[in-house]
């Protein structure tokens, strides 16, 4: 009798585990159910083809943030006396090459300007957009910027004199801005073209003038969502 009780004993205490982790799995199901199918973004990474929206930090030659959509990036850059230009996230396809000349994108200086059309390059784009493939949601990601072509452009005194900007008064290191007309053979003939922002910073100054790089080192990219196509 005594082996049997206990046997029963035993039988009984599984069959109330059982139902307890049943309750506790319900519960779980309960839990997900609710949540959508928002949470398993989670699991998916960018993959060809995707619609991704970002969150981003633009880096010029010197590795100084000059335009980000992230708004820690902007405040500490403010704090630090710094001049920064705000953005809306990105929004980007992944892995597709641009063919466009110019990939324009709206920005707003903390110096309280109008909204400007900020020109961002093919080579540019096209680094952001193969950068990300593999990315998942919340995931962060430095991607470097390489190009072949020269972004330094040498302005004289007279240059300067000519935007009414005094040789003496522009140092290394300043922000400088640029406009780059969308369409360079609209631009020669004097005819209709659009014209985008380009920020670049004094990178040497001499007696005669001054030399401006224009080029970006880097970006910083942060995943928000991912949309399949």
């Amino acid at each position: 009798m005594g082996e049997k009780k206990k046997k029963e004993d035993s039988m009984k205490t599984v069959k109330q585990v059982l139902i307890v982790g049943a309750c506790v799995l319900f519960v779980v199901l309960m839990v997900i159910s609710g949540m959508g199918t928002g949470w398993l973004t989670i699991f998916t990474s960018v993959k060809q083809g995707d619609s991704v929206v970002l969150d981003y930090t633009l880096f010029d030659a010197a590795g100084n943030p000059i335009v980000t959509s992230e708004k820690a990036t902007y405040d500490q850059a403010l704090a630090q006396g710094r001049e920064i230009f705000g953005s809306k996230q990105l929004t980007i396809i992944s892995n597709q090459t641009m063919e466009k000349p110019i990939y324009p994108v709206p920005v707003y200086a903390s110096s309280g300007s109008s909204v400007k059309q900020l020109a961002i390059f093919p080579w540019e784009f096209n680094a952001i957009s193969t950068g990300i493939v593999g990315m998942k949601v919340n995931e962060q990601k430095r991607i470097t910027i390489s190009s072949n072509m020269s972004m330094t452009q040498s302005m004289s005194s007279a240059d300067l004199a000519t935007i009414k900007l005094d040789l003496n008064n522009v140092s290394i290191g300043d922000n400088f801005y640029g406009l780059v007309p969308e369409n360079a053979e609209e631009y020669a003939n004097n005819t209709t073209s659009n014209n985008y922002l380009r920020i670049g910073e004094v990178s040497d100054k001499a007696p005669e003038g001054i030399e401006v790089d224009f080029s970006y080192s880097a970006v910083n990219v942060r995943v928000i969502s991912i949309n399949n196509r």
